[in-house]
């Protein structure tokens, strides 16, 4: 198992094998007048694979921006409810949202490598942006990160080239490594494969089910076989609304409800 970095920033204590790591409670989401999300209510595992599934338009993408507060960047967007991360309110008053981001990372649908950036300076850009400044430590902790991410055999001998030189699937990597870098003790991937070939895609993956040994990963998905290989447990979402979260095993072969059986299967979305 690859050892994540950590930076001083992040807490000593590290989140223990039963701790929950994301409780959400009665969690509502809008886009001006138009509500995505209407209270949603579960809690999310530590260090396990959460798998996020429905059908487009049912609230996933908007679920996932609401746990580290980027819902609300777009113009006119909104959320009602709680999310508790590692037992601290994130919508309290008071509480800075870009530090709930370095605590809750991202990775995006479409693979975005900072463009005037190189390998290096992307992984490294968010520590500079914390303060740190000590040559020594950015090298050893952009290596890490890229070791955790499956990609420091590919780039090593090419850390200066542009970010944007890399294939698709590197580039998707590059972004897991720059998330990495901060130290998050959660990593949200929304669509992370949706553009990458079965290749890339395993890499991923495995990527994730690595990660989840050391952080909680939440990762959004269509794909009902992506879903099964990668996740512990997973949550149906339907028209804004969680329809049922439970074991993996059980929601892909026992589920409680029509609608989820209707969907795993097939019969829509």
């Amino acid at each position: 198992m690859i050892e994540l970095p950590r930076t001083a920033a992040r807490s000593a204590e590290a989140p223990t094998e039963h701790r929950d790591a994301i409780v959400a409670r009665d969690l509502s989401a809008w886009f001006d007048r138009h509500q995505a999300l209407h209270g949603i209510s579960l809690t999310i595992p530590a260090r396990r694979v959460t798998a996020i599934i429905g059908p487009s338009g049912c609230g996933k993408s908007t679920f996932l921006r609401c746990l580290n507060r980027m819902h609300e960047l777009v113009p006119g967007a909104r959320a009602a409810g709680s999310v508790v991360v590692d037992a601290r309110e994130i919508y309290a008053p008071g509480v800075d949202p870009v530090l709930i981001r370095r605590r809750v990372g991202m990775v995006f649908q479409k693979a975005n490598p900072f463009p005037t950036m190189s390998v290096f300076d992307n992984v490294a850009a968010g520590l500079r942006l914390a303060g740190e400044r000590d040559v020594r430590r950015l090298a050893d902790i952009v290596e890490r990160s890229l070791r955790a991410a499956a990609l420091w055999d590919e780039v090593k001998d090419r850390l200066r080239r542009p970010g944007t030189s890399l294939s698709g699937g590197q580039q998707q990597r590059l972004c897991i490594a720059r998330a990495l870098a901060v130290s998050p003790d959660v990593l949200l991937m929304d669509e992370p494969c949706s553009a990458l070939d079965p290749a890339a895609t395993l890499r991923i993956e495995e990527q994730a089910r690595d990660l989840a040994r050391q952080i909680t990963i939440v990762i959004v998905t269509h794909n009902m076989q992506q879903a099964a290989r990668v996740s512990d447990v997973t949550g149906f979402f339907l028209d804004g609304q969680l329809v049922e979260f439970g074991t993996t095993d059980r929601i892909f072969t026992r589920p409680a409800d029509r609608r989820t059986e209707d969907y795993v299967t097939g019969r829509f979305g």
